[in-house]
C-alpha cells in the first residue's frame, strides 16, 4: 500500500509518500511547499492545489491520509486551513483516491507513542522510522511523513 500523507496549510503544505515493503516503512517522497505571502489567498490555494494534484497523479492508486484541522485560538487561520483540506478532499476524489482523516493526537500517538507528544518528539521518531535523502527544513514535511506513517501502521479495522 502506498500512502500520501498531507499536513494541510496555505502558508506551508507538507506532503509525503510512504510505502510498507516487507514490514519496513519506506519514504518515497516528501516536500514542503511554501506559498508566496505576497500572493492573494486564492493564488496560494491554487499553488497548493496544483502541488497536491501533481503528487496524486504521480502516485495513482495511493491512499490519502490527511491531518485534521486543529482549532487553536486563531480561528481565521483554522478556517483557511480547512479550505485547503476541502481542496485536498476534492482533488483526491477527482483522482479516485480514498481519503482517511487523522487528528493530530492520533498521529502523535501512532508515531511517538503519546497523543500529547511535542513536535520535537514526533520529529525525532519520524527520523528514526524512515530514512530521508535530505533532512527537511520545515516541521510541516515531518508532519506529513508522520501522517503517512500513522496510516501505514493503522490496522484496516481501526482506520477512521
Amino acid at each position: 500500500m502506498i500512502v500520501i500523507g498531507i499536513d494541510p496549510g496555505y502558508d506551508r503544505l507538507g506532503i509525503a509518500v510512504a510505502e510498507k515493503v516487507g514490514g519496513q516503512d519506506i519514504l518515497r517522497f516528501s516536500t514542503c511547499l511554501l506559498t508566496n505571502r505576497q500572493d492573494s489567498f486564492a493564488e496560494r490555494l491554487l499553488m497548493a492545489a496544483n502541488e497536491a494534484e501533481k503528487v496524486f497523479k504521480d502516485w495513482p492508486g495511493a491512499e490519502v491520509a490527511l491531518e485534521e484541522v486543529f482549532f487553536s485560538q486563531n480561528k481565521n487561520t483554522a478556517l483557511k486551513v480547512a479550505e485547503v483540506r476541502g481542496i485536498i478532499n476534492y482533488l483526491a476524489a477527482k483522482n479516485n483516491l480514498p481519503v482517511y482523516h487523522y487528528s493530530p493526537q492520533a498521529v502523535k500517538l501512532a508515531v511517538a507513542g503519546s497523543g500529547n507528544a511535542g513536535k520535537d518528539q514526533v520529529t525525532a521518531m519520524v527520523t528514526r522510522l524512515v530514512s530521508f535523502p535530505k533532512l527537511p527544513k520545515y516541521d510541516d514535511e515531518y508532519d506529513a511523513v508522520a501522517v503517512a506513517l500513522a496510516h501505514l501502521n493503522s490496522p484496516a479495522a481501526l482506520r477512521p
